[in-house]
């Protein structure tokens, strides 16, 4: 079986695959503290806890974009499951054509996103994932990737409205029945849901134009499912669209 490992910044997301099928997955804090033996004993314990045998694990692929938390993650493959992991990165095939000026600044998982929507559907496509940051990529009809924005993420936009005023306070995302609303806690919901909504409507309508043609629009992340209904461009939400593109990439290196 192969373990997959997804590093962002906020949260690790895991999954085991036998041949193309999703077995289980999981998500875990990231915590650039955590030694090379916590991690290791609290995804053996997940294994454990949801039936999975780690002794079946035979081949390891990570992306990420926490650079100072690979080292213990690599220590970590290789004391707890005797592996050494394919890690996302330059001299890694990817069978993508990536169009960026400095290829090497793309993030590995934007990459791996790209890889996964453009096997999938085809293209021209565009991925949105909702993570740390809410990025937005193209890869045009060839499945060369094209580059793309990077907006702050809805997490972390909320934080700082709630860190730099002194009495909103903090709110549950979720979408609301209006926008002129009569009390704080409704209006703050209503203000960034709509907001990022506007946003990806905003924004992925120019990168029709620029495209010059219409693209499939495919949305990740944690909060696609809560955005995309209230989009107007978004065509299909894929949870685990990053995990696909690992074992993607895993199996044309390997």
């Amino acid at each position: 079986m192969l373990l997959v490992i997804d590093v962002g910044n906020t949260n690790i997301v895991l999954g085991i695959f036998k041949g193309k099928n999703l077995m289980d997955h999981w998500r875990i804090s990231t915590d650039r503290l955590r030694t090379t033996d916590e991690y290791g004993v609290l995804i053996r314990n997940l294994f454990s806890l949801n039936g999975a045998n780690a002794d079946e694990i035979n081949a390891i692929i990570i992306s990420s974009v926490v650079p100072p938390v690979m080292p213990t993650l690599e220590r970590m493959c290789q004391r707890y499951f005797g592996l050494s992991p394919l890690v996302i990165g330059p001299g890694v095939k990817t069978g993508m054509d990536i169009k960026y000026d400095n290829p090497r600044e793309v993030g590995a998982d934007r990459i791996v996103n790209a890889v996964a929507a453009y096997d999938k559907y085809g293209g021209p496509v565009i991925i949105i994932d909702f993570g740390t940051a809410t990025t937005f990529c193209a890869v045009d009809k060839k499945g060369n990737y094209l580059g793309g924005s990077i907006c702050p993420g809805i997490g972390i936009s909320t934080e700082a409205l709630v860190q730099r005023t002194a009495k909103l306070p903090r709110i549950e995302v979720r979408r609301t029945e209006r926008v002129i609303c009569r009390n704080t806690v409704e209006s703050m919901q209503a203000g960034v849901y709509y907001g990022f909504v506007g946003q990806v409507d905003g924004l992925i309508s120019r990168m029709h134009r620029e495209l010059g043609s219409s693209a499939k629009v495919v949305a990740t992340g944690g909060l696609a499912v809560i955005i995309a209904p209230a989009t107007k461009s978004i065509d299909v939400v894929e949870p685990m669209l990053t995990l696909e593109g690992l074992r993607i990439i895993y199996e044309r290196n390997c």
